[in-house]
């Protein structure tokens, strides 16, 4: 179970991959607008803008890709919670813009994060 980022050490795996991706994200020109979002719902890990698309991420670190990777690991329930997440975020703005949900997975063994674009579909 991922603890709230508020419980990890700041030199977590799961931290330092999330500013890995953050940093990388930034380079690629998206702009953040919240990290580590979260409601009753449950959290989104950042929260950005690609141009005029807001982008609701899942950022995933597996030590290595055993298994399917960090990709495989976002299963169709943890993608409804991130949907249900990202409903109650939008009611809280004026007008919807147009959305998408991103991956970014990092393992040990590469140097640049994987980005997907519409990783899952709401």
């Amino acid at each position: 179970m991922k603890l709230p980022r508020l419980l990890q050490p700041s030199n977590s795996k799961g931290v330092v991959a999330e500013k890995k991706a953050l940093a990388y994200l930034i380079e690629q020109g998206l702009t953040l607008l919240h990290q580590n979002y979260y409601c009753r719902f449950g959290e989104i890990d950042l929260i950005m803008l690609d141009q005029d698309t807001l982008v609701f991420i899942e950022v995933r670190y597996r030590k290595n890709s055993d298994f399917g990777g960090a990709l495989a690991s976002i299963s169709a329930t943890k993608q409804r919670k991130i949907i249900k997440t990202a409903t109650h975020y939008l009611t809280q703005l004026a007008s919807e813009p147009y959305c998408r949900f991103d991956a970014v997975a990092l393992n040990d063994s590469d140097s640049t994060p994987l980005w997907v674009k519409d990783a899952f579909q709401s």
